[in-house]
């Protein structure tokens, strides 16, 4: 990580070792750019088809990127203009010219010369690990609690007379003339929030310190996976048997079940637009993962692809993904734009590769911290889906367990007491 800072692009992307049987890379490292596509929102429907073109031009290779929310519902609500996130653009992908990957205790590097590049990693001198995180940002939140709870009132009646069933509604916390060290904050980040679908990105003055434990689209084969997190509820990690308890708790909740299963029928109905006939299915419904602070409620939905379908189709049927918007998909981005008050920029876009095979695994950005370095500008963002039946205050509370693991790397000399 000290040596990628030497690129003004990158993606280093971690699985922590998370058992999965759907993961394939331990570690993915993308480097430098060869070819590059950047896109905005203002290129309309004609940026499908750029990037369905950037793919197929460069077909064989690895490309890494991003989408951010944002080209998917684009506004005209006059959001606040720092918002970390939206410097990242609204699409970029790119071909690295160094390729590191990290599989069963093996570090296979694809370059020119991968010896010079191994040389210049070993010879990279360590500023991470212990280092002090100089000067701690003052991090506050964009919205009282007063004010959360009355946009979370309005939204129920959104729900009561009809116009959705569930709305995922996301805050900001921020901090304003921020100095860190991107090295250092994603080593605590990850220290205390291991994740599988961690990410430590830049691209120029962005940056992005991912843990991330949901995925958003997997494919391999023919094969396509989607695994919607719907359901959070904290750890007791002091008292073992009170924390097993909760971990039935989650399982048991009918607020958190209902909305899942809607998550999960929003992903059947994406799946249906470019899937074959009859191969859309749900292979786990309300299973129950351990994460460091938290359970989490995942479910897995598969489909079958057919021979033409496109990376740009199936990322235009199913993006933004419905875990980060609600149902109906298409009414709930309108309220979206209309009740939040930041641009989410990368957050609760997407980070990930595309595999020189056509493969690819992209995960749901969460539960990371978004730098703009010229700005100073530092975002923590965190939301929660909301039903009819939720509870203000505890959704409110449920945001601040969501952004308490990366407030902590901030709030303490070493958040772990290493």
């Amino acid at each position: 990580m000290n040596w990628l800072q030497r690129f003004n692009t990158f993606s280093f992307l971690d699985n922590h070792a998370y058992s999965s049987g759907l993961s394939t890379q331990e570690v993915l490292v993308g480097a430098g750019v060869r070819h590059s596509l950047d896109l905005t929102v203002a290129e309309g429907p004609e940026a499908f088809v750029q990037l369905d073109n950037f793919v197929q031009s460069h077909k064989g290779s690895w490309i890494f990127g991003h989408l951010g929310y944002d080209f998917a519902s684009p506004s005209s609500h006059r959001f606040n203009e720092s918002t970390a996130g939206k410097g990242f653009g609204d699409i970029c992908f790119f071909v690295p010219e160094i390729i590191i990957r990290f599989n069963d205790n093996r570090m296979i590097i694809l370059a020119p010369d991968p010896q010079i590049v191994f040389d210049e990693i070993r010879e990279t001198e360590i500023v991470s690990g212990n280092r002090q995180i100089a000067g701690k940002p003052l991090i506050r939140s964009r919205l009282t609690k007063e004010k959360y709870i009355n946009t979370i009132d309005q939204l129920r009646q959104h729900i009561l007379r009809g116009d959705c069933y569930e709305i995922n509604f996301c805050q900001e916390f921020f901090a304003e003339q921020a100095v860190i060290d991107p090295v250092t904050t994603y080593e605590r980040l990850t220290r205390l929030s291991p994740a599988p679908f961690a990410g430590f990105y830049r691209v120029r003055d962005q940056w992005l310190l991912c843990a991330s434990p949901e995925r958003y689209l997997k494919k391999l084969g023919n094969k396509i996976y989607s695994q919607p997190i719907k359901g959070t509820l904290k750890r007791n990690s002091s008292d073992p048997v009170t924390d097993l308890r909760r971990s039935g708790e989650l399982y048991n909740s009918g607020k958190d079940r209902s909305e899942n299963v809607m998550i999960v029928d929003l992903v059947r109905n994406d799946f249906s637009r470019f899937c074959k006939e009859g191969t859309v299915r749900v292979e786990e419904l309300y299973g129950i993962y351990t994460f460091p602070q938290v359970y989490q409620m995942i479910s897995t939905i598969s489909g079958e692809l057919p021979d033409n379908v496109t990376f740009a189709e199936i990322i235009k049927a199913s993006f933004p993904m419905g875990s980060m918007t609600g149902a109906p998909k298409k009414r709930v981005m309108e309220l979206i734009r209309q009740y939040e008050f930041n641009a989410r920029g990368l957050f609760s876009g997407t980070v990930g590769y595309i595999s020189p095979e056509g493969d690819f695994d992209f995960n749901v950005v969460i539960r990371s911290i978004l730098y703009d370095q010229s700005a100073r500008y530092l975002s923590l963002p965190a939301g929660s889906g909301i039903t009819f039946y939720s509870d203000p205050a505890q959704e409110w509370e449920e945001c601040m367990v969501k952004a308490a693991a990366m407030r902590a790397v901030f709030e303490s000399e070493d958040p772990l007491g290493k």
